[in-house]
């Protein structure tokens, strides 16, 4: 997989995806399964580097690649 995500774009799905874990682990939000499949595809994109949404669309925020 080729990255399409940059440096800042990481970093915001890294700690969004570690608040919304955190808040469906302390059972804080409604529908709970929805914010954690969110969290979870954020968090992997964000480590990643690689959004499949991104692809299709042809957005690529990485500077560097």
């Amino acid at each position: 997989m080729e990255r399409n995500e940059g440096s800042i774009d990481r970093v915001i799905r890294v700690v969004l995806g570690l608040i919304l874990l955190g808040l469906w682990a302390a059972n804080k939000v409604p529908y709970g399964t929805v914010i954690l499949i969110v969290g979870l595809v954020a968090l992997i994109t964000g480590l990643t580097g690689f959004c499949a949404l991104y692809k299709v669309l042809g957005i690529n925020t990485c500077k560097e690649c």
